[in-house]
C-alpha cells in the first residue's frame, strides 16, 4: 500500500493511491499517527482496499498539496556517515559503530512545500535519504527481528546548515532541526511495495544536475543492524522516523563546498518512493 496526507498543513487527511488515483479514507481512519499504528490500522486499511469498491472512496485531485505521510511522530532519529563514500567525502571516518543525532518534528513538511533557508544561514546542503517508519513499539530489538516492527519507507530530504551542525559547537542537532528541514514524502510504502530494500537507487539534483546518485546496497549499517542498535538506547514509538544516511553528493563535499541559494530547486527520488521538489526560498520570503 502506499499512504498519503493531503491537504493544507495542519488540516491534512489520510488517503492512498491505488493504480495511480488517490483516494481519501478520512471516511475511515482519523489519521496515520502513532493511535493508527498502534492498534492495527495497517492491517484495517489493507481490509478495506480488499473489501470496499474503489468506487466508494472519494478521489483526491492530484493538484491537492501532500504533506508528511506520517501525522507529528514522536521522534525523528537519523544516522550519520552511514555511506562510506559520503564519510570520505567530507573527510571522516567510517563509524565503527552508528552516529545517532534527532532531527526536530518541526522540521517536518511535506514533500513538495518550500525549503526555507534558515535566518543567518550561509551553508544550507541537501541529503537524499531513505525514512524507516517505525510499526509498533520496539525496545531492545533483536536484529534477526528488526524487520518486523517496520511499518513502511519514506523519501526523505535531510536537509542541513553546515556552519550551525559543525562550526557552532555541540552536537549536530543545531543544524539539523531547522523549520522545513524535513522534507518527507510523498507517500508511505508498505514494505511488500518495495521489494529488495537493500539495491534502491537513490538520487537528489540541484537546478537540474545530478550531485547524489547512488544505492542502499552501500550502506555501512543495514536497516535490521540500525533498528536494533537504536532500540538499545532509546523506544521507537509506532510512527517514528529513522533516516539512515546518505550517499556522496552533498555540498559540504564538493571543492569548493556548494550550498543551496534562494531560487534552487532541489528534486529527489528513491526507487519505489516517488520524487519530490523543493522550491528554496530565503527566510521571510514569500
Amino acid at each position: 500500500m502506499k499512504l498519503i496526507r493531503f491537504g493544507l498543513p495542519d488540516q491534512e487527511k489520510p488517503g492512498v493511491i491505488v493504480g495511480g488515483t488517490r483516494y481519501d479514507v478520512s471516511a475511515h481512519f482519523v489519521d496515520y499517527d502513532e493511535k493508527f499504528f498502534t492498534h492495527g490500522g495497517l492491517q484495517q486499511l489493507a481490509d478495506l482496499l480488499q473489501n470496499a469498491e474503489l468506487s466508494q472512496l472519494p478521489v483526491v485531485a492530484d493538484e491537492v498539496r501532500l504533506g508528511c505521510p506520517v501525522a507529528r511522530p514522536s521522534k525523528i532519529v537519523c544516522v550519520g556517515l552511514n555511506y562510506a563514500d559520503h564519510a570520505r567525502e567530507t573527510g571522516a571516518a567510517a563509524p565503527a559503530e552508528p552516529i545517532l543525532f534527532m532531527k526536530s518534528t518541526t522540521a517536518v513538511v511535506g514533500p513538495n512545500d518550500d525549503l526555507i533557508i534558515p535566518k543567518n544561514s550561509v551553508k544550507t546542503d541537501w541529503e537524499v535519504e531513505l525514512a524507516v517508519v517505525i510499526g509498533k513499539k520496539a525496545s531492545y530489538v533483536e536484529e534477526a527481528n528488526a524487520l518486523q516492527y517496520v511499518a513502511g519507507y519514506a523519501l526523505h530530504n535531510d536537509v542541513s546548515e553546515r556552519e550551525f551542525q559543525i562550526e557552532r559547537g555541540g552536537t549536530w542537532d543545531k543544524g539539523k532541526g531547522c523549520d522545513t528541514f524535513a522534507p518527507i514524502g510523498p507517500w508511505l510504502a508498505t514494505p511488500d511495495e518495495l521489494g529488495d530494500i537493500d539495491n534502491l537507487r537513490l538520487w537528489l539534483a540541484v537546478n537540474g544536475r545530478m550531485m547524489q546518485d547512488g544505492t542502499t546496497a552501500e550502506l555501512i549499517f543495514r536497516i535490521p543492524h540500525l533498528i536494533s542498535y537504536i532500540s538499545q538506547f532509546m523506544t521507537l514509538l509506532p510512527g517514528d522516523v529513522i533516516s539512515t544516511g546518505t550517499p556522496a553528493g552533498v555540498g559540504l563535499g564538493m571543492k569548493p563546498p556548494v550550498y543551496l541559494q534562494p531560487g534552487d530547486v532541489v528534486e529527489l527520488g528513491i526507487d519505489g518512493l516517488g520524487t519530490s521538489r523543493q522550491q528554496v526560498k530565503a527566510y521571510g520570503q514569500n
